[in-house]
């Protein structure tokens, strides 16, 4: 934690943290904060909207009454489309999200416009593709890499689920904060309209069938007899969008693929 910094533990629904929002004389609200498992939210999403909605709803509200001046916002890449979206996906496109986790994310991108409107906070909406990197958890609704990084190491097959064919745009952590704090400080006249919802992507698909050999190569012929079906809950591919906003281009993406695995790999290694 940086010099200077001072941590609060605190629930997103809980008066404290509204309070400190409220009383702290902050100037950014930067939400990553949520209950993460997709699947946990189709099996609860009472307990989904909870946490993501009103926990998040709690945290403007103090953002509101402390008078904060910008809020970014962490929500995703392909939940708020759903399934049913044309390849390569606009950011324009009509939201049907095919869960409660894709349905939470979108409320709160509303409740951001509705607050920029009525109280004048400046919003900002990053719709992150599949995010992977160092000290990402291997366990629990995890990325599939962090699955995979965690298997190998120990000496464990890899799983594909499904057909294998379902894609995902990843996108590494170190681009993603790289892009991210610029929307959070920058004061260029383009947030006149306090309202900004961007993706954050590569615009590079990659299937599940072609990161396994990519993660461990040596691993593939154990990889290839461990497919199995799995719900379709589980299978389907991330929509990845055609954006205007890229993180990177697709070739520097491929170029540096093999080199962030490896950082990713040696992260899980020094635990």
């Amino acid at each position: 934690m940086p010099a200077g910094a001072t941590f609060v533990q605190a629930d997103v629904r809980s008066p404290a943290a509204r309070e400190l929002l409220a009383r702290g004389g902050f100037t950014l609200l930067n939400h990553h904060a949520a209950q993460m498992d997709v699947r946990r939210s189709v099996a609860d999403p009472l307990f989904r909207c909870d946490v993501n909605v009103l926990g998040f709803l709690n945290l403007l509200e103090g953002a509101r009454l402390g008078h904060v001046r910008r809020v970014v916002f962490a929500s995703s890449g392909g939940t708020v489309y759903g399934e049913s979206a044309r390849l390569p996906v606009a950011e324009s496109a009509p939201k049907l999200p095919a869960s409660p986790y894709g349905t939470a994310k979108l409320a709160s991108e509303y409740y951001l416009a509705t607050f920029s409107q009525l109280y004048g906070l400046e919003t900002v909406a990053l719709r992150y593709s599949n995010v992977y990197g160092p000290r990402q958890n291997p366990h629990g609704e995890a990325g599939v890499v962090a699955i995979f990084a965690h298997r190998v190491l120990a000496g464990q097959p890899l799983t594909v689920f499904g057909d294998g064919a379902q894609t995902r745009d990843m996108v590494f952590v170190q681009d993603v904060v790289r892009r991210t704090w610029p929307r959070a400080v920058s004061r260029s006249r383009r947030w006149t309209d306090r309202r900004a919802r961007l993706q954050h992507r590569y615009g590079v698909e990659t299937s599940v069938n072609d990161l396994a050999p990519r993660s461990s190569p040596s691993r593939v012929a154990d990889w290839r007899s461990s497919t199995r079906r799995s719900a379709p809950a589980s299978c389907g591919g991330t929509r990845w969008p055609s954006t205007r906003q890229r993180t990177d281009s697709g070739g520097a993406a491929r170029s540096a693929w093999r080199r962030v695995c490896e950082r990713t790999l040696q992260s899980f290694k020094e635990g």
